[in-house]
């Protein structure tokens, strides 16, 4: 059987997140967001939020970090692995900006192709600010058209998922897989 990297995208706060965690509880192979992980290592370094200060520098570490996850999702020794978020996450957020970027952005988006991309749309009832996450629910929104159209450029379809509870979320997307 051929390998299975699936992503899942939404905008902030749509629980990509907790899908992850449901999915790991499951036993499935997931890599975690790393927009979190980069912004708390420039914390440390002093800059408070990198991708509002700096966000060419930001989004060309998360393309990295994601070309990684990538690569390590082709080594796993599962069949199927999830990735919260993608690699054509990093331009919707530049387009959501209206920052420009180098080419070896779009050509990262062309070299690695995810086998399914799930989105989560915006859901104000469980959308949640916080340190990390500076976007209002309107801007949420925003960031979800534009992840839509940015995915769709690079052909792929995306498959919604309801909103509904995480397991019912959770087997919807284990459902979409096994046919």
């Amino acid at each position: 059987m051929q390998k299975e990297i699936i992503v899942i995208i939404g905008g902030p706060g749509t629980g990509k997140s907790t899908i992850i965690d449901g999915l790991i509880a499951n036993g499935y192979c997931c890599y975690p967001e790393i927009s979190r992980q980069v912004t708390l290592e420039a914390q440390k370094q002093g800059v408070e939020q990198l991708f509002l200060e700096n966000p060419l520098s930001f989004s060309e570490l998360l393309l990295e970090g994601r070309k990684k996850q990538f690569q390590s999702a082709l080594e796993e020794p599962h069949e199927i692995v999830f990735i919260d978020r993608g690699i054509p996450d990093v331009l919707a957020y530049m387009h959501y900006i209206g920052d420009s970027y180098p080419s070896f952005f779009d050509l990262a988006c062309q070299k690695y192709k995810y086998t399914k991309i799930f989105i989560l749309p915006p859901w104000e009832e469980i959308y949640i600010s916080d340190t990390e996450r500076y976007e209002n629910f309107e801007q949420a929104k925003n960031i979800d058209n534009h992840l839509v159209t940015t995915y769709e450029k690079y052909g792929y379809e995306l498959i919604e998922v309801p909103k509904d509870s995480v397991d019912n979320r959770i087997l919807f997307i284990l459902d979409k897989i096994s046919k």
